[in-house]
Order: structure tokens, then C-alpha cells, then sequence
């Protein structure tokens, strides 16, 4: 706003100021000087219009700046205030996960409300449920992201407040579905997760998560920079190598954030079996969005309004008249409409 303020002001006071300075010239004085004096006016003018919108452009990207920085100050206090108090526990009993009793909030909006459950090790869970059920919160909190409310979170029968923070980091996994990989090689981007590991095993987790046939297909092989030349890779793809980063970390507890959504066709045979590598002998908690994707998972946990309404494998929640029931159905449905749709185009 300013800026097209200063702009009308200044073209309006010229518009006004230089046809006065016309006016009021001395027209005794020969044509040639008369028209040097009109160029002069109309060039310092331009001059004049330049020199302050540099000063304008210097006092905007100042004010801009203040103003990000304000509001990163206000995020990073906010962050620091929510910030969990770690404590120095480095070892695990086991990786038996529990909610107890606990209770979470944003902003004074009830998210999870006094929500208990317990997740064995080495078995595989869904979370299901609309959106703002409480599904994301769940894994942020085990993660230690933000402090509970009110309840425990404990991991190996003990709170997550008593281990150290890098305890915790180095026992989680996630894979998202939108894998984020940086220019860098392909084998940079999956040693990162683990810069001590042996070159062996950075190999190894490429073979393990089917990452063979991407690396074949490149002159420079495990060595190709992504985002170079040309080189970029299909979300499946993506997923393999965010696949192969989690098996370098090795940690016990695996969080995936509907991990296969962005899969294409060509991948989604090897993913399948990446994932079945990735998962074994480990506690995986996955945040489910496509209800085709979780089948096969141990147990199925529905969530609604930030309480556990629900819980079973899927065979059993089929059976029952259950929400789980309701959401399938209503998946399905969409299913076919897509489908029928794409059949008519």
C-alpha cells in the first residue's frame, strides 16, 4: 500500500509540477537550448523517480525482514515453551509402547482427551480415523515434540522424559510419504541417516529396499546426484531410498506416515516387499489415510476426537457394526465412483 501510494503521489505531483515548470519557461531563448532544458527536466525527473524508489525497495525488504523475524522469534519461543525436558536414560528395556492417560492440546483445542492403549513390541499398528482425530499428534508426542498435557507416554515401561533426547532419536524412524532428498548422491542421501555406517552397509540397505533397479539405471550409479543433469525420481522411487535411510538408522520403533501413497505402478511390487524388510522385527505404527494399505497390520487402532473408539485387527473390525466398518465402506464407494468416472472420460 504504500508503495502505490508513494507512486500516485510522486506521478501526481509531477503531473502537476511539470506542466507549471513548461509554463513559466523562458521561450525568448532559441529552440535548440529550449529543447536541451525539456530533455534535462524530463531526465533528472526519471533520476529523481529512481533515487526514491530505491530508498522505498530499502525501507519494504526492511520492514519485511523485521517482520519475519518476529514471528520466527514468537515460533521459536513457542517451541522452546511446548519443548519436552529430556533426561539422561540411554538404554530401553524393551520397545513396549503406552499411552496412559494422556491428555493434549493446541492452543487450548483438545486434541487426544485422556487417551490410554498399549502397542507391544515387533508388531505392526494402524491409526485410523477422519482428519483432527488425533492420529499425527500421537506420533509427534512419542517423538517428544511436544510435552503431554496430562498422562505418561512410555516407552520400555518408562517415560520418555527419562531417556535423552538422543536416545529417543536414534529409536525412531519415520518414513513420510513425500520423502524429502536432498542434491546431493543417492548413496549421500541414505548414508545421512547414519553418517558412521560402513559403506557395506549403506549397500546393503539399497539392496534390501529394492533400490537396485534405480541405481542400474544411471551411468554413475550409487554416485548420481539427484536433481542434476536431469536426474529426478518418481515417488516410488523416493520411497525406496527413504526406505533404505530408515534400515540404515536401525531403530526399533518405525513411524510411517501412509508411507505407500505416492507409489506409482511400476514400483509399488518392490515397495511392498521393502516395506516387509524394512518392518521386520520392529514396532511400526502407521498412520493410515488409503484403508487398502493396512490390511495386513496386527492390530487397528480408530480414532475419533482424540479418543481411542476402537480396536482389532481388521477381520475382527469387519465382523462388528464398527466405525472401521463405515470408513471401508465409504472407501469402497469412493473406489468405485473414481473408477466409473475414469471409465467414462
Amino acid at each position: 500500500p504504500a508503495y502505490v501510494l508513494f507512486q500516485v503521489v510522486f506521478f501526481g505531483l509531477m503531473g502537476f509540477v511539470i506542466p507549471l515548470i513548461v509554463l513559466f519557461m523562458d521561450y525568448s531563448t532559441n529552440s535548440p537550448s529550449l529543447v536541451v532544458n525539456l530533455i534535462m527536466l524530463l531526465f533528472l525527473t526519471g533520476l529523481l523517480f529512481s533515487s526514491f524508489m530505491k530508498v522505498m525497495y530499502v525501507a519494504m525488504y526492511a520492514y519485511q525482514g523485521s517482520a519475519a523475524v518476529e514471528k520466527l522469534e514468537a515460533l521459536f519461543s513457542e517451541m522452546a515453551k511446548e519443548k519436552m525436558e529430556f533426561s539422561t536414560l540411554q538404554n530401553f528395556k524393551n520397545y513396549n509402547i503406552e499411552f496412559d492417560n494422556v491428555s493434549f492440546s493446541y492452543d487450548k483445542e483438545v486434541v487426544l482427551d485422556h487417551l490410554s492403549f498399549k502397542l507391544e513390541q515387533n508388531k505392526s499398528y494402524a491409526l485410523v480415523g477422519s482428519s483432527g482425530s488425533g492420529k499425527s499428534t500421537i506420533v509427534k508426542l512419542l517423538s517428544g515434540f511436544y510435552s503431554v498435557n496430562e498422562g505418561k507416554i512410555k516407552i520400555g515401561g518408562k517415560a520418555i522424559q527419562e531417556y535423552s533426547q538422543k536416545a529417543i532419536i536414534e529409536n525412531i524412524a519415520f518414513v513420510f510419504q513425500d520423502s524429502k532428498l536432498f542434491k546431493m548422491s543417492i548413496f549421500d542421501n541414505v548414508k545421512i541417516a547414519n553418517p558412521k555406517a560402513s559403506d557395506k552397509a549403506v549397500f546393503e540397505a539399497l539392496s534390501n529396499a529394492w533400490c537396485d533397479s534405480i541405481i542400474d539405471k544411471f551411468p554413475d550409479r550409487e554416485k548420481t546426484i539427484i536433481g542434476s543433469k536431469g536426474v529426478f525420481l518418481s515417488g516410488g522411487e523416493k520411497q525406496k531410498i527413504a526406505i533404505a535411510r530408515a534400515m540404515l538408522k536401525n531403530a526399533k520403533i518405525i513411524i510411517m506416515d501412509e508411507a505407500s501413497a505416492a507409489v506409482d505402478p511400476e514400483n509399488e511390487h518392490e515397495l511392498q516387499k521393502a516395506f516387509k524388510n524394512l518392518i521386520k522385527n520392529k514396532t511400526v505404527i502407521m498412520i493410515a489415510h488409503r484403508l487398502s494399505s493396512i490390511s495386513a497390520v496386527d492390530e487397528i487402532l480408530v480414532m475419533e476426537k482424540g479418543k481411542l473408539i476402537e480396536r482389532g485387527t481388521n477381520a475382527e473390525l469387519m465382523e462388528q457394526n464398527s466405525r472401521y466398518r463405515d470408513f471401508q465402506k465409504l472407501y469402497s464407494q469412493a473406489n468405485d465412483w473414481r473408477l466409473c468416472d475414469e471409465k467414462s472420460i
